[in-house]
């Protein structure tokens, strides 16, 4: 498979626009004439690759018209618009003007062999000039003529071969005449000067030109020369004119020209055509269309090759010029696409084109460029390609691609440095790039090798990316891998080395056997082949590779063949199936079958279809319809499947036989038949038993480019890509100079790039521009401005990233050091793991320690050395490799040295375990008693326990403070004695779990006692102390019981020891008690409050009870108002307690105007200040005068209501006064004085009167709503009495110490206030 790779040339002047080019013949040196709108016009030469060669740029003011290169010399010859001729020595870097002569445009440019350089222009003036080897004129003009007509073309007459002349007086000794006049004719030819050309002008005249300066006109036409051809064997001269013409021309020795054909050739007439003639017999011609027109200048004969849509060409697509390669025999065709169209023969190259006809060309997948492609050609020793589509030139060089298929995995070379990996088990595709120009490729599930022929490096698989796992050195061709194995060739054997590049092995082979030159795997065995035609078979399986075959020799087995040129081996390695050349280094027809087992050979021909007489022709013709006959072909690969070892798959495809190799079918020259397929895809079945059987064969679908193998239920492709991702790779690139990420996502995704997408997607997040750009770049493989980008955005872990993936593992290092110190560890790892694996174990066991993972890295890495790791582990001194390596001797079952190493650890459970082990048993307990390590305890004491050794067991478990088990041993053994200590030295829970056990059984309660008391349940210790009497338990927990503790308790107990005469103990937890009431307080447990206050019997607890009640609804709680009362007694604060009847008094006037009680309560609230003890006389007296004055006035207001039924006027007189009083509303409500005198006027009807108490209440309390206190109906009568509207009564409803019409009035508390 080959793909051509473009190279854009680097031109000085990137305004300019390219409108010449030409290839020297035989250098690799392109010229290139370009024309800016601002400067005029440039000719530069490039290399290959597109690179500019310095000192070869020529500028002028005006355009270049023509370029002509010396055929053998460097020499280029430039014509320009103006007249001006120029040659351009590109060795020596110097130019020298040809002396001025035209004075118009140069039309004519032309060298003949002898470094003549004929020139013309548009005004009819041709010139001869000699120039000497270094490109300067010598001398005037050899020849100077004018035709006053532009003149267009110029063909130099070949002299004849030397072989051709002795042919021809062969022939005429023979009695030829016609070779007679031939030779005679020649003969005279020679004779004369050392040139003669044929010139066209711009009228349709052809002249004949020699050294003589004989001019002649020897053709006159309708229409100008378009292209002008001489057949030098039958001295013809073919001319094709503007408007397609052809005419061919019988040339005289002396000059004299007569027609002998004339024929309209079939194009668009009007379009510049290009036209060539190919080996002297095939005429080409591009006129514009969609097709290419062949004409066969023998024969008469014509035919067109068409664009074909299928391969990826547009419907309007036309071809504008085309360019043929003798030595590829290819034919190329520049279209208005951009697109650059191949057409390669099928024949063998022994034929002639012209015989070959239409079916011999087959179009290839296109080359996709850009632009309007309106020049193209090929050039140079190397078969370069140049195509020019007037904004740029690309040179298009030929690479043949690698690929290969393996254990699932495919790998396809995209690029000249990169790969495209398909994992077909698992559905991911990678795209690798590589540091290297691959020449060839071998990949294996888990790894990828490709090689250059000078070095070859491996990747690793590695979670989702491709790792570099090392490269090493090495000159051979070919290369396979297996397993941990890759297996490489030198003179006389083959190399079999580790992934690294160390050499492990040697496959030898002898002079006579020749040197390996070829290598395939398949399942477990290997064949290799060698330039002697020799070959030979190894099985892989075992450590070592070992021959499976005796070294054979084709030749011996089948005379006749030359060299081998594949060789492929089956999965079991019973069957090697080879394509070789034969004697005469031509590719054989037949497919080779050597069996193993029984040591033969035998073969199937694809040029007859048929096996050899060993094997039954019938069994060819079973599954083989008439249509897909295997005749007339060659077969060009063939691969075994890579489990199935009976079967194979092969293409072969369709040839052209010689008179040599005759088809079956025909004994002459076989023509192609119309619609047969190139290439066949055939899968046979190989059996001893049967031989070869055609399973199936199919066309090769034209999407598909050729075979990578077989592995059932598929057959594996390589496909043919639809887009040039070169180009979209070239703009990607320019994204990263211009950081258009926008572009570059558009590029990566023409590309199919999948991960490189992915990953600029990723990078996304990343804040700095530069980051995210750099992420590009590394796609792309530009790792360098990757490494500028992260450094001017300085992300030096990104940077320190890209170092680790690229190799440069001392930058990365340098970069952790100095800027990323937080990955520091991390990075020596890296590079520890990366200097393992290729195999330098002296600088990984370095960074391993570095990185601080040398305890688990360094044992892994050389436990396939134990010896030297032994040694490792004793220059260490380290606790946890002497663990390790203890650990990895117990393993191996050599105990002794295992002892040795846990006592080195101070690993004292491991040494009692093993102890325990090998029954050492009191060593054991030695080591635990003397080390006191609590692991070691326990797993003795667990070996005590397994034993029924009860007492050794609760020791150790003592000591291993594994206590429940301990406490578990003693309760289920009746060791109620060691069971109290243990349960003291537990946790609260075993402490309780004992404790329930003491008190279940009934005995030693005052154990049980101590445990509640000491796993912090005081309530059940005294509980439990109290129940059985245990004194000396209560003072023990007395003493921790605090103000944090239950007051109740703490009264409790204060009365114990009150009893017991214990004053002292009972006054601190009466103190203690006061600070609980505080804590009670602040729950508002009133239930507990209560209590506690009764319990207590404190006077401060009393009053604190108390002020607590007093600030609930005591109002509505006759309890709570007893509570009070009693408290404020029993605390002796009567000042408090006056204050509380004095507020009683006054609830009953508000609440229920009960002025009765209110009295009552009153009275109580002097009696109590009289008796009362406060620290200020005049306070006590203020308050008590106070009481005494409102004892009065109620008292009056009482009497006044009472007199009222018997003594009207001084009940009305007395309230009157009342209502004169200062200090009236202190003690009565004026409201009700007011509403009482409302009533009683309303009754007497004097409601004038009524009228006038209302007004002054409502002038005294004008907030409150008269209703409060008169009813309704009352007011109504008196408003309606006076004839005085409503509508100036207040309607404000504001509650004042009473209830609003129309509610219940809530039935008051019975409450005795009479102490």
């Amino acid at each position: 498979m080959a793909v051509y790779f473009d190279h854009r040339i680097e031109t000085p002047n990137p305004a300019a626009s390219p409108c010449i080019i030409s290839w020297h013949n035989l250098h690799t040196s392109l010229a290139v004439g370009s024309v800016s709108p601002t400067s005029g016009g440039c000719v530069d030469v490039y290399s290959e690759l597109g690179d500019h060669v310095s000192g070869s740029h020529i500028e002028r003011s005006y355009q270049p018209a023509l370029l002509s290169w010396h055929p053998t010399k460097r020499l280029l010859a430039v014509g320009w618009t103006m007249g001006e001729i120029l040659i351009l020595n590109e060795p020596d870097k110097e130019h020298y003007v040809v002396p001025s002569t035209h004075s118009a445009e140069i039309t004519l440019l032309e060298w003949s062999s002898n470094s003549r350089l004929v020139s013309g222009d548009l005004n009819g003036l041709l010139v001869m000039w000699r120039l000497d080897q270094r490109g300067r004129v010598q001398g005037a003009p050899l020849l100077k003529l004018e035709y006053h007509k532009p003149l267009t073309h110029c063909l130099f007459k070949p002299l004849a071969p030397e072989e051709d002349m002795a042919q021809l007086a062969k022939a005429a000794v023979s009695g030829d005449e016609k070779a007679l006049d031939m030779f005679n004719w020649k003969m005279k030819a020679a004779a004369q000067q050392e040139f003669s050309f044929f010139l066209s002008t711009g009228d349709g005249s052809i002249h004949w030109v020699n050294e003589q300066a004989k001019n002649c006109q020897i053709i006159g036409m309708d229409s100008p020369a378009r292209k002008l051809h001489f057949l030098e064997k039958k001295s013809i001269l073919v001319v094709v004119t503007e408007n397609l013409l052809l005419l061919q021309f019988f040339v005289s020795p002396e000059g004299d020209a007569e027609e002998i054909s004339k024929v309209k050739l079939s194009g668009r007439i009007g379009k510049a055509a290009d036209i060539i003639c190919v080996n002297n017999a095939l005429l080409i011609t591009a006129t514009g269309e969609s097709v290419i027109r062949f004409w066969d200048l023998e024969r008469d004969d014509n035919y067109v090759l068409f664009l074909d849509e299928k391969l990826g060409f547009e419907a309007e697509e036309v071809i504008n010029c085309i360019t043929y390669c003798h030595a590829k025999a290819i034919l190329a065709a520049g279209t208005n696409k951009g697109k650059v169209a191949m057409w390669s023969k099928v024949s063998d190259g022994r034929k002639s084109l012209r015989t070959e006809g239409k079916a011999s060309w087959k179009l290839n997948t296109p080359t996709e460029l850009e632009g309007n492609i309106t020049q193209i050609k090929w050039g140079s020793s190397k078969n370069l390609l140049a195509v020019n589509n007037l904004s740029s030139v690309l040179v298009l060089s030929e690479h043949v691609m690698s690929s290969h298929f393996h254990q699932q995995v495919a790998a396809i070379q995209v690029a000249p440095s990169q790969l495209s990996l398909t994992y077909f088990s698992t559905g991911t595709r990678h795209s690798l790039k590589t540091d290297m120009y691959i020449k060839g490729v071998f990949v294996t599930k888990d790894s990828v090798a490709v090689w250059n022929g000078k070095l070859v490096t491996v990747y690793e698989l590695s979670g989702p990316t491709l790792r570099n796992a090392g490269s090493f050195a090495s000159e051979s061709p070919v290369l396979a891998v297996h397993e941990e194995n890759i297996y490489t060739v030198e003179p006389s054997r083959v190399q079999i080395r580790t992934l690294q590049g160390t050499v492990k092995q040697l496959l030898s082979f002898s002079v006579l056997e020749g040197n390996p030159c070829m290598l395939d795997i398949c399942g477990t065995f290997l064949v290799v082949a060698t330039d002697a035609a020799h070959f030979k078979l190894f099985d892989l399986s075992r450590r070592e590779a070992k021959a499976h075959s005796n070294c054979k020799s084709l030749s011996e087995l089948m005379p006749g063949l030359g060299s081998i040129v594949s060789i492929r081996c089956n999965a079991n390695g019973s069957k090697v199936s080879i394509l070789a050349n034969r004697a005469d280094g031509h590719l054989d027809s037949k497919m080779y079958f050597y069996d193993v087992d029984l040591d033969t050979m035998s073969f199937f021909d694809f040029w007859n279809g048929q096996a050899d007489q060993q094997e039954s022709p019938s069994n060819m013709d079973t599954n083989v319809p008439e249509s897909t006959k295997l005749l007339d072909r060659i077969p060009i690969s063939h691969f075994w499947d890579q489990n199935e070892p009976r079967l194979l798959v092969c293409e072969a495809m369709l040839a052209i036989p010689n008179s040599v190799h005759p088809s079956p079918k025909h004994n002459q020259l076989v023509e192609v038949p119309h619609g047969m397929e190139d290439v066949l895809v055939m899968s046979f079945f190989s059996t001893q038993e049967h031989g070869l059987l055609l399973q199936e064969s199919f066309p090769r679908p034209t999407s598909l480019q050729s075979l990578l193998g077989i592995e059932v239920p598929h057959y594996y492709f390589t496909r043919k890509v639809s887009e040039h991702e070169t180009v979209w790779e070239n703009m990607a690139r320019m994204c990263v100079k211009t950081r258009r990420l926008d572009v570059a996502k558009v590029c990566l995704g023409k590309m199919g790039h999948a991960r490189g997408a992915k990953a600029l997607r990723e990078a996304e997040q990343e804040p700095e521009i530069e980051a995210r750009v750099a992420m590009l770049a590394i796609q792309l493989g530009m790792l360098e401005d990757a490494e500028q980008l992260y450094k001017t955005c300085k992300r030096y872990d990104l940077l320190n990233k890209l170092y680790q993936a690229w190799g440069q593992w001392q930058k990365a290092i340098e970069t952790a050091e100095n800027y990323d110190r937080v990955h520091l560890r991390t990075t020596y790892y890296h590079y520890a793991k990366h200097s393992e694996a290729m195999g330098d174990r002296s600088i990984s066991l370095n960074y391993y320690e570095k990185s601080d993972t040398h305890r688990f890295e360094v044992p892994r890495m050389l436990l396939d050395n134990p010896q030297n790791l032994e040694t490792y582990i004793n220059n260490k001194k380290d606790k946890i490799l002497w663990k390790w390596w203890a650990q990895y001797l117990e393993s191996q079952a050599d105990l002794d040295a295992a002892l040795k190493y846990y006592e080195l650890a101070q690993d004292y459970l491991s040494l009692v375990r093993v102890h325990c082990f090998l029954r050492n048993i009191q060593k054991a307990a030695e080591i635990a008693n003397e080390t006191g390590n609590l692991a070691a305890s326990y797993h003795l004491a667990r070996q005590y326990e397994s034993q029924g050794d009860l007492k050794q067991a609760v020791h150790f478990y003592t000591r291993a403070q594994a206590y429940n088990n301990a406490i578990r041993l003693c309760k289920e053994n009746n060791l109620d004695d060691q069971l109290m200590n243990l349960a003291l030295l537990s946790t609260p829970e075993d402490m309780m779990d004992a404790a329930r056990y003491y008190e279940e059984k009934g005995e030693q309660m005052d154990r049980a006692v101590m445990l509640y008391h000491k796993s912090g349940h005081l309530s059940k210790a005294l509980e439990l102390a109290f129940a059985t009497e245990q004194f000396g338990a209560l003072q023990l927990i007395a003493e921790d019981l605090d103000e944090k503790s239950d007051p109740a308790l703490l009264a409790r107990c204060s009365d114990f020891f009150i009893q017991h005469n214990q004053f002292d103990k009972a006054v601190e937890l009466l103190l203690a008690a006061k600070k609980a009431m505080r804590s009670l307080l602040k729950s508002g447990d009133t239930e507990k409050i209560v209590f506690f206050a009764g319990v207590s019997r404190q006077k401060e607890i009393y009053i604190m009870a108390a002020n607590y009640l007093q600030s609930l609804d005591w109002r509505q709680d006759p309890n709570i108002v007893n509570n009070i009362i009693n408290f404020y007694t029993k605390g002796r604060a009567l000042d408090l307690l006056a204050g509380f009847y004095d507020a009683c008094a006054q609830l009953e006037i508000d609440e229920y105007q009960n002025y009765e009680k209110a009295i009552g309560a009153l009275t109580e609230a002097y009696k109590c200040l009289s008796k009362a003890k406060m620290r200020s006389p005049e306070e006590q007296e203020r308050r008590q005068s106070d009481i005494q004055n409102k004892i009065t006035l109620v008292k009056r207001f009482i009497q006044a209501r009472r007199a009222y039924s018997t003594d009207k006027p001084e009940a009305v007189r007395q309230c009157e006064l009342l209502l004169e009083e200062p200090d009236l509303e202190g003690a009565v409500r004026i409201g009700d004085v007011y509403g009482f005198l409302v009533e009683h006027y309303t009754q007497q009807g004097d409601f004038q009167k009524a009228y006038r108490c209302l007004e002054e209440m409502r002038s005294k309390m004008p907030s409150v709503n008269l209703s409060y206190y008169v009813s309704q109906s009352t007011v109504e009568a008196v408003y309606r009495a006076l004839s005085i509207p409503l509508t100036h009564q207040s309607t404000e409803h504001v509650r004042h110490n009473s209830v609003e019409d129309g509610e219940e009035v809530e039935e008051a508390p019975d409450i005795d206030y009479n102490g």
